[in-house]
C-alpha cells in the first residue's frame, strides 16, 4: 500500500516538472512521456459530453474525493466529543474512508494522466497558473496526508480497519516521539488541505457567479447545467 502511494507521488512530481518545462500539458507527448516504460499506451477518451466540460469519470472521481476529504476532516475534528462506543465507530469510519481515498486517488491520477480531459488551456494565463498550482498542491498534500495516516496508525502499533476488517502493521512500532511528530504533521496538513480546498471552491463560485465564465459548470454533470 505504501509503495503504491510512493509510486503515484513520484509520477505526480514527474508530471509537474515535465509539464512546466515543456509546456505540453494534456497532449499525446505528455502522456507518452510518463508511460513509455510502463506499457500504458496513450488513448483519446471516448466521451460524448460537451468539450467544454470534463469527462464523466473525472467529474465522479473529483466529487467523491471532495466528499471523502470533508468527511475525513469532520470525523477527525469531532471524534473526541462522544463516548467510547460512538468514538470507536467514528475512528473505524475515518480509517475506512482513508483506505477508500487511497484507492480513489490512485485511480484519479492514473485516469488524469491517460484518458482524462484537460481544460486548463481555456483559462486566462494567470488563472491557469493559479488553478494548476492549487491543483498540484492539493494532489501532493492529499498523498502526503494518506501516507502520514498509515504511518501514524501502523507506527503506533495499531491496525488499520476497513469496514471492521483489520490490516496489521507491516513494520515494527515507531518510537513514541516519532509517532507524536507524525500525528502533528497529519493534523496540520489536514488543516492546510481544508484551507486550499475551501479557497479552491470559493474561487470556482466566484468564477461562476461573479465573472460568469461557467468554470464551475465544467466539473458538473450535464444534467445540472441549464439547457441552452
Amino acid at each position: 500500500m505504501l509503495r503504491v502511494i510512493f509510486n503515484v507521488f513520484c509520477i505526480l512530481i514527474k508530471s509537474v516538472l515535465f509539464r512546466f518545462q515543456s509546456g505540453k500539458y494534456g497532449t499525446k507527448e505528455d502522456s507518452e512521456f510518463f508511460f513509455a516504460g510502463m506499457h500504458m499506451p496513450y488513448s483519446t477518451p471516448d466521451i460524448a459530453e460537451s468539450p467544454q466540460c470534463y469527462d464523466k469519470p473525472t467529474i465522479i472521481l473529483h466529487w467523491i474525493t471532495a466528499f471523502l476529504v470533508f468527511f475525513q476532516f469532520a470525523l477527525g475534528e469531532t471524534w473526541s466529543w462522544p463516548a467510547k462506543p460512538v468514538h470507536h465507530l467514528m475512528v473505524v469510519a475515518h480509517l475506512t474512508s482513508g483506505i477508500l481515498l487511497t484507492v480513489i486517488m490512485a485511480f484519479r491520477i492514473v485516469w488524469r494522466l491517460t484518458k482524462g480531459r484537460h481544460l486548463s488551456n481555456l483559462l486566462r494565463p494567470m488563472d491557469r497558473v493559479f488553478a494548476l498550482g492549487v491543483e498540484y498542491a492539493l494532489y501532493a498534500l492529499l498523498l502526503a496526508e494518506i501516507l502520514l495516516g498509515y504511518l501514524w496508525r501502523w507506527g503506533a502499533g495499531q491496525t488499520m480497519s476497513f469496514f471492521g476488517f483489520l490490516i496489521p502493521s507491516p513494520f515494527t512500532r515507531f518510537p513514541a516521539e516519532t509517532v507524536t511528530s507524525i500525528q502533528t504533521l497529519h493534523y496540520w496538513n489536514a488543516w492546510l488541505i481544508m484551507g486550499l480546498a475551501i479557497g479552491h471552491g470559493t474561487a470556482a463560485l466566484f468564477h461562476q457567479f461573479v465573472l460568469k465564465d461557467k468554470v464551475l459548470g465544467r466539473m458538473l454533470p450535464q444534467d445540472f447545467l441549464p439547457r441552452q
